[in-house]
């Protein structure tokens, strides 16, 4: 078994914090008591790790990640992993940890978050966007506790952020089809309330209207986010007498049911109909043909976010909302420039 703090402690005859005040040379302890001290660790060939070097400076060299981990979520939400693994990169680099913690067990929202607050725990919090609401934001705001939200919080706050851009996402879309020359373009997206595909419509239309083309609302389509109400809404746009030349699914389970649609209705892609999504994952590789995308470097996003953790540590004054990491469009086999 590992020697700990605690065993050289009682060797020393001193306390924990004793014996770790000691490991960070604080000046205010005896000489004696180091040499005492010293002399424990020597005999009982104790090797300190990272926290206990960092127990007297009040720091655990820890991180908490709070997130929804139910059953299934990697199908539902597999950005969250990339991000979280470039937020561990950076923290890793730095020397602390990453602890994750599960809120789809709460009792009551902002459980975890009351408890990991007052248990000293951890030196900071990052929170995915789908565990922040106006309750958790104020515990932390009234804590003072280090934080960085993942992703917009969706309403106005104090709160530290990162996110993408995902109107200039929807902005980026709309270049790529006027530049292909599709003018006549239709938007799939999830819910009217979901944030980002909210966002990601808004910039396209933005774009497309600062090129000189408006989007009807019969070509805007809003969906409760599965691939069966996005197939039933495309075929309904098909089957009008001016069917769009294009269309642009919010993502890629969405991109699922417009290609089925298009299929149903014996028609080709590029050649008949251009079809544009947002984000590698879940479904673009099993596609086809092959989509061309607007992607987010998420992984990217999740060492950003860990970089400016960090820098929230240093200075806890500091206020941090900030987009990060420009999108770039993947050519696929779905749009095609128009002769």
């Amino acid at each position: 078994m590992s020697v700990t703090i605690t065993d050289v402690a009682n060797e020393a005859g001193v306390s924990k914090s004793t014996v770790s005040k000691v490991l960070n040379h604080w000046t205010t302890i005896s000489p004696a008591t180091v040499e005492k001290v010293q002399a424990a660790i020597e005999r009982l060939h104790y090797t300190p790790n990272s926290r206990a070097v960092s127990f007297a400076k009040g720091a655990t060299s820890n991180i908490v990640y709070l997130t929804n981990l139910e059953k299934d979520i990697a199908y539902q939400n597999p950005h969250m992993f990339d991000i979280m693994c470039g937020v561990h990169h950076t923290l890793s680099e730095n020397n602390y940890s990453l602890t994750l913690v599960n809120t789809s067990e709460e009792r009551y929202s902002g459980e975890k978050v009351s408890e990991v607050i007052p248990s000293r725990s951890s030196d900071g919090l990052i929170i995915h966007g789908s565990a922040i609401n106006k309750e958790i934001a104020n515990l932390i705001l009234d804590a003072g506790f280090p934080h960085i939200i993942i992703g917009h919080p969706g309403f106005e706050s104090r709160l530290c952020w990162v996110d993408t851009n995902h109107a200039l996402a929807g902005e980026y879309a709309a270049a790529h089809m006027v530049d292909c020359g599709y003018t006549d373009v239709a938007f799939i997206g999830e819910r009217k309330t979901d944030y980002i595909s909210a966002q990601r419509q808004k910039g396209f239309m933005a774009g497309m209207l600062d090129r000189g083309y408006h989007i009807p609302a019969s070509h805007i389509g809003n969906t409760d986010s599965s691939r069966q109400q996005a197939l039933s809404i495309t075929s309904d746009m098909l089957s009008h007498s001016t069917p769009p030349q294009a269309i642009v699914c919010e993502n890629n389970t969405l991109a699922l049911g417009v290609v089925q649609a298009i299929s149903r209705h014996n028609l080709r892609i590029p050649d008949d109909i251009a079809v544009l999504t947002f984000d590698v994952y879940p479904y673009s590789s099993i596609i086809d043909p092959q989509l061309t995308i607007v992607d987010i470097n998420v992984y990217d996003m999740g060492v950003q976010a860990g970089s400016m953790m960090i820098r929230k540590l240093q200075n806890p004054e500091l206020l941090i909302q900030s987009y990060t990491t420009l999108p770039v469009i993947i050519q696929g086999e779905s749009t095609r420039p128009l002769d």
